[in-house]
């Protein structure tokens, strides 16, 4: 008979939570529980209770995992082809992947519906502190600030809104399937703008 590895505290929060991430990427947010976490990987319910508190709390520590992923990833391609400084496309994509391809939309979707949309603060700080790198100039002018902070929220409002029905919708209208990321660029490219910053080449 197998013995079960021992895993430290920290391992042992990791493993969970890229469990869960699997279980939101291949069927949904409704199947992210503390029982079917466990179960994928060899723990008890008492355990993961003990890490999260509650499926609340999993929900919460996972939306803070996707915006750290998310954020690594971002940060190593940006390193290795912009010396440090991204371009508003890359943010974008990274938006809208978060809530596409990482699941973030249909958490959110989840979060929101069984009222625990405060789980959601993570992965909208970590956009938010992303565009705030690419214009770092603009933290000295109250205006552009409020400028830059109305092009996040419109950022995360599209990269949510077309996550859940964006392909439909884009369909049904004869528009490219990138036409909103292609929007969102040109928002965030000319919020850039209008405090003065010089933006590298997309």
């Amino acid at each position: 008979m197998a013995t079960r590895k021992r895993l430290s505290p920290e391992e042992s929060r990791l493993a969970a939570l890229e469990a869960a991430r699997g279980l939101l990427i291949e069927t949904g947010p409704q199947s992210v529980t503390l029982k079917a976490v466990a179960g994928r990987i060899d723990r008890t319910h008492a355990n993961l209770l003990h890490h999260f508190g509650s499926a609340a709390g999993l929900q919460k520590a996972l939306a803070g995992h996707l915006a750290a992923t998310v954020c690594d990833a971002i940060a190593d391609a940006v390193r290795a082809t912009r010396a440090g400084l991204g371009t508003p496309r890359e943010v974008v994509d990274l938006a809208f992947d978060a809530f596409d391809k990482e699941g973030a939309g249909q958490l959110a979707s989840w979060m929101i519906l069984t009222g625990n949309e405060d789980a959601l603060a993570p992965i909208v700080e970590t956009i938010h502190e992303l565009i705030d790198e690419i214009a770092p100039g603009e933290c000295t002018d109250p205006e552009g600030l409020s400028r830059l902070h109305e092009a996040t929220l419109a950022l995360v409002l599209m990269a949510m809104g077309d996550a859940l029905i964006g392909g439909a919708l884009t369909r049904s209208l004869g528009l490219p399937d990138t036409a909103a990321r292609d929007r969102a660029e040109r928002m965030l490219v000319n919020s850039i703008a209008t405090i003065g910053v010089d933006l590298p080449p997309g």
